[in-house]
């Protein structure tokens, strides 16, 4: 169930959900407010709790309207992207070969077969990123699996329009963003962990918060570098 309401001139979305929290988030491009309440809340007790995260809700919209944003990509020569924070100029080969990517010094060097179009060299770079972040995300995962006394039991990489990473404590389950592959590797270790901690308590309250402070002292550091980090796609959650 869909509703809104409204605070003053900012607009947001409620919907009702089978969740025992509530939970806010401010989404891009233009910082749209979303409320997901537990069934059983009323709308007055829902709007009292918007009201009372105003001022977070106008600092995430503030945030999102400087972050420098990446710019449209066209899968051209000497197009900018990026592996593990680190900036790469594209080189295009069209080759009758199986595409593929890889890093050669500073260039990320994607072979197609000619004619290829941008959809297409899109595909092929996105399967490439997936497979880079499986790659480094399985070992982490290892890791940090007797630290913090979990057990992951399936992780999946996907591209996610308004997360970098959930968590179904139920299934004991991970996703992670496709896009973390572009950022240090050390906001990949963030979210795995944020993650993680999320199967030792689901919710976003001074437990959890204990928990990653006690895991990940710096994780609020790594957070900041996440947010500051160019915006393809990205959420502020309270």
């Amino acid at each position: 169930m869909i509703t809104q309401i409204k605070l003053g001139d900012i607009d947001v979305e409620v919907v009702k959900k089978e969740i025992k929290n509530i939970h806010l988030s401010v989404h891009p491009p233009d910082g749209a407010v979303r409320i997901s309440a537990p069934l059983r809340m009323n709308l007055d007790s829902i709007r009292v709790f918007a009201i009372t995260k105003l001022g977070w809700i106008k600092k995430q919209q503030q945030k999102l309207r400087e972050q420098e944003r990446e710019t449209p990509r066209e899968y051209l020569d000497r197009e900018s992207h990026y592996l593990w924070g680190k900036r790469y100029l594209l080189k295009i080969v069209e080759k009758e070969n199986v595409p593929y990517v890889t890093v050669k010094h500073d260039k990320m060097v994607m072979v197609v077969r000619p004619h290829a179009d941008t959809e297409l060299r899109e595909a092929v770079l996105a399967q490439w990123y997936r497979e880079t972040l499986k790659e480094v995300a399985a070992p982490l995962i290892a890791i940090w699996e007797p630290l913090l006394g979990v057990k992951v039991e399936q992780f999946f990489v996907r591209k996610m329009k308004t997360k970098w990473g959930s968590c179904n404590y139920r299934s004991r389950n991970i996703r992670l963003n496709t896009d973390l592959a572009k950022k240090p590797r050390n906001c990949l270790e963030y979210v795995i962990v944020h993650e993680m901690v999320h199967l030792l308590e689901p919710s976003h309250n001074s437990r959890f918060k204990a928990l990653m402070d006690q895991f990940l002292p710096q994780w609020r550091v790594h957070r900041e570098e996440l947010n500051r980090m160019p915006l393809v796609h990205e959420e502020w959650e309270c």
